[in-house]
């Protein structure tokens, strides 16, 4: 039976000193930064943690909702507790490649070619609006999110190390807008929404405006330093992962390209991003190893958006989730996973 139990009575002492060489435990500085962005956005505690989980696994995040209920608020609030170079490009209709990644200009003084860094050079990179640009435009960010460089007049370029994007978009509204193209949507590890809050958080956000007491996101600082967070992601991927999870994953995307509702299924870099989310969803609480729950926790947000649906435009997303989970309700247990695989109640 895979369980918490079977880990922690085999490697207890291995756990006991998995972080004793941090000087202050990464989960305390962790919930610390939970904590300063959930003084910006109010009662959104697991979006926040969803989003967290995504930059230790080394993955980009799209937030997609309707305006107005904090997904830009929530970018900047984020990227400026975990410090680093932040950088914001705001899509619009007229923008050139060169204008996200750079390119190569004329130095007067000097007469030489020389580059000239777009915005994508940060650690930190807010695209707003991202569906708002040309399809040209946007597939100028594919070589950066997945290989974490750019090409430009044949010479190639690494992007700051750690590098994370965390894009914007509006599902409604779709007058001067331009569809993420499977292939980038993929390159997201997470697809999230926000939702409107609830009305005692609603209520409480309105008196601190009132009050003048509202914290805005530019004036949080830094609770993670690089260093700090490079070295976050190193352990992350030392994460134990039990073969039988990793055979559980596997039958799970079978299960997607076999299914007669799903035209597109997931693709082998899904699988990656789901094993890596898992891996730090146990970090955030401590663990060095996956237990069937961190697959649970993040099989919706890494998953849902990959699928593309028969007899649709690919953007039911609701649609997806309930498909997904349906799949990972039937798809069979390992043998070795026994009754003990999955201990929550959304299984």
């Amino acid at each position: 039976m895979i369980n918490p139990q079977l880990f922690e009575n085999s490697d207890s002492e291995q756990q006991t000193n998995s972080f004793s060489h941090w000087p202050e435990s990464p989960q305390v500085l962790l919930n610390r930064l939970l904590l300063k962005v959930e003084q910006v956005l109010l009662g959104k505690q697991e979006l926040i943690k969803h989003t967290l989980v995504s930059m230790l696994a080394g993955g980009h995040v799209l937030l997609e909702d309707v305006p107005g209920v904090g997904k830009t608020m929530l970018a900047q609030a984020f990227a400026r507790a975990v410090g680093g170079d932040f950088k914001r490009i705001q899509f619009t209709s007229d923008m050139l490649p060169a204008d996200v990644v750079g390119g190569v200009v004329l130095e007067p003084r000097t007469n030489e070619l020389v580059y000239r860094a777009g915005p994508i050079m940060g650690n930190v990179v807010l695209a707003d609006e991202i569906n708002r640009t040309s399809p040209r435009t946007q597939s100028a960010l594919l070589e950066a999110m997945e290989e974490r460089r750019v090409t430009i007049e044949g010479k190639t370029r690494r992007l700051p190390v750690p590098f994370m994007l965390i894009a914007t978009q509006n599902p409604l509204s779709f007058e001067g807008t331009s569809h993420l193209p499977e292939a980038q949507l993929d390159r997201f590890m997470m697809r999230l929404t926000i939702g409107y809050p609830g009305a005692s958080n609603e209520k409480r956000m309105l008196e601190q405006y009132a009050e003048g007491k509202r914290i805005e996101p530019d004036r949080i600082r830094p609770v993670i330093a690089i260093e700090e967070w490079l070295q976050m992601q190193a352990e992350v991927r030392q994460g134990h992962t039990h073969p039988a999870l990793l055979e559980y994953m596997v039958r799970v995307a079978e299960e997607t390209r076999r299914s007669s509702d799903i035209l597109l299924g997931l693709s082998p870099r899904a699988l990656r991003d789901w094993l890596r989310a898992s891996q730090a969803s146990a970090y955030l609480e401590g663990r060095r190893y996956v237990i069937p729950d961190d697959l649970l926790s993040t099989a919706e947000a890494v998953l849902t958006h990959r699928l593309t649906l028969r007899g649709s435009s690919g953007l039911a997303g609701s649609d997806a989730a309930t498909l997904i989970r349906r799949i990972i309700r039937d798809t069979p247990y390992p043998p070795e996973a026994g009754v003990g695989f999955g201990s929550r109640k959304s299984r």
